[in-house]
């Protein structure tokens, strides 16, 4: 039986950080179940977010090609290395997430990633825009995320759940639940359960956004204010101040004025961006 992770942490003087939000998967059998599920192959390249103890990272490199993890907090890396220590391709990369160039280890690797990660809740969603960003770089990733989280990024128009994330993920992915994971499989246990979910990037979107840099600029805006309509919330967004008539612009795309975003669709607002993108002057 091997260790817990409590065990291993305070065999070297450690304990989570809370400003980390340290969750340490405690049970191999989950790693497996996750790495099975995820269908991984032999010839696939992976990328790990927060390997942390390795409890997920040697799971994966005993399938895949190669395997980088990616590990920002130096304390856990005696750990890492010792836990990796009879696991062949890996390499270790002591860096935020946030600041790795994901295209440049595609290139060098002539093939795109699978990334893999347990995503500390505070900063899940910046990571998520993290691989949005490089999507071109990324064939899919599998996610541990909390529960709550995995639901807003599946979540239809209508509700509280769907957001931003939602829309930008489903314009950009499809979107799979592969495994739910009780908070009793990590430590410290969260109050919350997870779930692990695939994020497979579209080779080709078929119904694109004309610019999908101004598509992502118009999804923030309408919803920055939540509470307000969308003509209201993307008129004091300060998106391109005077230069757009955005009642004009919304009958055009279809939409009724006084909705609000949590109700318009991932087409919507690619016909919304896309009806702006035409009445914006030159």
């Amino acid at each position: 039986m091997s260790p817990t992770s409590k065990r291993l942490l305070h065999s070297q003087g450690l304990s989570p950080k809370r400003w980390f939000s340290q969750n340490f998967l405690d049970d191999p059998r989950v790693a497996e179940k996750i790495v099975s599920r995820a269908a991984l192959s032999p010839r696939d390249i992976v990328l790990e977010i927060g390997s942390g103890l390795g409890a997920l990272t040697v799971a994966l490199a005993r399938t895949a090609r190669k395997v980088y993890a990616v590990e920002k907090d130096r304390d856990m890396l005696p750990l890492l290395e010792t836990a990796l220590a009879r696991s062949a391709g890996v390499t270790i990369l002591a860096e935020d997430i946030l600041s790795v160039d994901l295209a440049q280890i595609a290139a060098r690797e002539g093939t795109e990633l699978i990334v893999f990660g347990n995503l500390p809740y505070q900063l899940s969603t910046p990571i998520l825009f993290h691989l949005i960003r490089y999507r071109k770089d990324i064939r899919r990733a599998v996610l541990m995320l909390q529960k709550e989280l995995a639901q807003r990024m599946c979540a239809p128009p209508g509700g509280k759940d769907y957001g931003r994330i939602t829309v930008m993920l489903g314009y950009f992915a499809a979107i799979r639940p592969l495994l739910e994971v009780g908070a009793s499989c990590f430590y410290p246990k969260p109050k919350v359960d997870s779930q692990v979910v695939e994020v497979e990037f579209k080779p080709v979107i078929f119904s694109p956004a004309l610019d999908e840099a101004f598509f992502s600029k118009i999804v923030k805006a309408a919803f920055s204010k939540r509470r307000k309509t969308i003509k209201n919330a993307l008129t004091a967004s300060g998106l391109m101040p005077g230069r757009i008539d955005w009642p004009a612009v919304l009958q055009t795309a279809g939409i009724d004025p006084i909705r609000r975003a949590e109700t318009v669709s991932v087409e919507e607002f690619v016909r919304l961006s896309n009806a702006a993108s035409a009445d914006a002057p030159v």
